[in-house]
Formats: structure tokens, C-alpha cells, sequence
């Protein structure tokens, strides 16, 4: 029975994210199917479909260069049909093709150099990144950061940072040869290097010293689930003194390019401590799972924090589909390069066993991802 109430309050949690859950993925998709869009139109390509969701249409309407922009039913995705696509995956379809006049030939998707399909596959992820930059950076622009400088307090007894020496006025000013301009920065990289050795610089009555430290892995029950995060064992400045510093347009966009580069460099860092068994699989959330997300961001941070929630989803949307698994675009662009260097496409047969094996492995991700959004969400914790 309490399995049962917990998937009941986990269903009431669901719909209750379901509206923000659908802002800000179809936000991500719409830019993303975007990026592809325009480039391939740049290309000269015909563009058949550009649909948000997947399945039947609920809302459509042709544009004056005949592509049908739709509203589907399963509201999870999107996709954006060149023709001579067999799919909305960019599949192609040699016997639609073969079919076609040389005018037609010439506007279909797989006819055209490699050069071009591969700058229409990648411009989608890259769509990705803009906008994650530009939401970064307009969030910097606009409000401003509220800054601590990076001054130790008081130290934690039985630390990590009480055994590698960190004494109360030590200012920290680099981590790893890497600048920090403030608390809440040094935080952050401690916060994600759990069980990780770190070089701290840290400024102690004006000579610089070096010191080695590793942060201690402890978990943290947070409105967004359950979290292995890195713990040092200092306290910082006090809340009242943290100052209000407003950026310009030039410094607010590197800010924002500094931001999206800490989503990619996390992320890999997660991916090879998984791989190495240094992290565990259930940190890996599916569309279950980023609904719950989406809506207590929404009501924690309003419209602010839902604007953040795109631009981390959108980094990592744009990422995920770099991957080099065939059915992504990573995927094409890897059959891509074999094309380029062969001079000629892998055969037909190879390619659909690739697809196959793509969507074989996407599949299993989903399922794993919302078994970990529903019933590992429930196992983990203990009720």
C-alpha cells in the first residue's frame, strides 16, 4: 500500500508539472528542430514537416514553400522531415529518392554533398548552445550577481579541509589553476568534485600557498530528489555581505559562455565517473522525472528559475544528440565521416542495422530513465 500511495502522490506530483514540464521542453525542441530547420533551408533543401510531439496531428497549417509546421498529439519531442527522409530521424528513403525527378533530386536532403548534411545535422545541437548562452547571459545581464568573496570563515572540525590545512582568513582564489572570482564559484566546483583531489591557491596574509584537498562525498534531499555532492567542510562570509555586481552585454555573455561550458564539462565529468563507478546511474532522470523538476522550479523560482531550467536542459539536449549513437545526430555525423573518408556512403544494409541498434539503445534509455523517475525514485527513498 505505501508503494501505492507513493506512486499516487508521484502521478499527483507529475500532472501538477505538467504545464511547466511542456514550456520548457517544447522551448528546447522548438529551438533545436529550428537550428536544422534554417540551416537546411540555407542549403537549399526542401523541408516536408516541422512538427513539436510525435504522433497524430492535433494542428497544422503549409507555409508558402509547401512544409507543413504541426502541433502533434505526444507533446515528448519533435522533429523537422527534409525531403527524401523516410522519417522524421533523418533516415533516408533511396526508394522515394529514385523516384524523383533531377529537380526534385536536387532539393532532397540525401543528395546533397556531405558538407551540407552534416552542417544541417550539427546546427540543431548548436541551436542548443545559443540558446543556452543567450538565456545565461541576458539572466547575468538583466539581474546581476549577488557575489561573496571566497574568504574562509571558519573551518569544520574532522574536515577534509581541516586535515589539508585550510585555517579561518585563507581567501581562495584558484582551483586547479582555475580562477575564483567568489563563494558561491568555489562552491559550485567543490560541490562537483566529490571524492575528486583539488589544488586550491588560496591567498593567507598576502603570501600565496598551495593546498591539496579532497571533498568528501555526502548526500543532500533537495525539492529536485536525492543528491551525491562534494562537501569541504568550510563556512564562508555571511549572507549580508554579499554585493549586488551588474555586468555589461560583452561580460555577461562570457559569464554565459562560462555557464553552458560548466554544463558540458560537468556532464563529462559524470559520464566517465559512471563509467569508472565512481557515480551511480540514479542520478540519470527521463521526461518523468524533469516534470517533477519543472514544477517545483516553477514554484520555487517562478519564471526566473524556469528560464535557467531551459537553458541547463537545453545544454543538455544539445550534448546528448552529439553523441555518436546512430538515430541522433551524432549518429549521422559519424556515418557522415566514414562517408567523407570513404568517398562514398556506408551501404544501405549497414546503415539500417546502425539505426536499428540507435533506436534499440534510445529505447533503453527511456525505460531506465523513468523505472529511475518512478520506482527508483520510491526505492531510494526508504519509505
Amino acid at each position: 500500500m505505501d508503494f501505492l500511495n507513493a506512486m499516487g502522490g508521484t502521478a499527483a506530483g507529475f500532472f501538477g508539472a505538467v504545464i511547466p514540464f511542456l514550456i520548457v521542453l517544447t522551448i528546447v525542441v522548438f529551438v533545436h528542430e529550428l537550428g536544422h530547420f534554417l540551416v537546411g533551408r540555407w542549403c537549399g533543401v526542401s523541408v516536408n514537416a516541422f512538427s513539436i510531439g510525435f504522433g497524430p496531428e492535433v494542428f497544422g497549417f503549409n507555409d508558402r514553400h509547401g512544409t507543413r509546421w504541426k502541433l502533434s498529439a505526444i507533446p515528448l519531442g519533435g522533429y523537422v522531415k527534409f525531403k527524401g527522409d523516410a522519417n522524421g530521424a533523418s533516415v533516408p528513403d533511396p526508394e522515394a529518392v529514385a523516384r524523383m525527378s533531377p529537380e526534385e533530386r536536387a532539393t532532397s536532403f540525401p543528395t546533397q554533398p556531405v558538407a551540407k548534411r552534416a552542417a544541417i545535422v550539427v546546427a540543431g545541437p548548436v541551436a542548443n548552445f545559443i540558446l543556452a548562452i543567450a538565456l545565461f547571459s541576458g539572466a547575468i545581464w538583466v539581474s546581476g550577481r549577488y557575489e561573496l568573496p571566497a574568504r574562509v570563515e571558519a573551518v569544520m572540525e574532522n574536515s577534509a579541509a581541516a586535515r589539508a590545512g585550510f585555517q579561518p582568513g585563507d581567501v581562495i582564489t584558484a582551483i586547479d589553476g582555475a580562477p575564483v572570482g567568489n563563494f558561491v564559484a568555489m562552491q559550485r566546483t567543490v560541490s562537483s568534485s566529490a571524492d575528486t583531489s583539488l589544488v586550491f591557491t588560496v591567498d593567507r596574509a598576502g603570501d600565496a600557498k598551495q593546498i591539496t584537498a579532497t571533498p568528501e562525498v555526502y548526500e543532500e534531499r533537495t525539492p529536485f530528489g536525492r543528491h551525491r555532492l562534494g562537501r569541504l567542510g568550510i563556512q564562508g562570509p555571511k549572507g549580508s555581505e554579499a554585493k549586488l555586481v551588474q555586468y555589461g552585454p560583452v561580460d555577461s555573455l562570457s559569464l554565459g559562455v562560462h555557464e553552458t561550458y560548466f554544463v558540458v564539462e560537468r556532464t563529462f565529468s559524470y559520464l566517465g565517473k559512471l563509467v569508472t563507478g565512481r557515480e551511480s546511474a540514479d542520478q540519470l532522470s527521463g521526461p518523468i522525472g524533469i516534470a517533477r523538476v519543472s514544477g517545483e522550479v516553477a514554484k520555487v523560482g517562478g519564471v526566473g528559475g524556469l528560464v535557467g531550467l531551459v537553458a541547463l536542459l537545453s545544454v543538455s539536449i544539445g550534448l546528448l544528440n552529439l553523441f555518436p549513437v546512430p538515430l541522433l545526430d551524432g549518429g549521422h555525423l559519424l556515418f557522415y565521416a566514414f562517408e567523407a573518408v570513404r568517398g562514398k556512403p556506408l551501404p544501405e544494409r549497414t546503415q539500417e542495422i546502425g539505426f536499428r541498434i540507435g533506436l534499440a539503445l534510445v529505447l533503453m534509455l527511456m525505460l531506465f530513465a523513468t523505472w529511475n523517475d518512478t520506482v527508483g525514485a520510491y526505492l531510494r527513498s526508504g519509505t
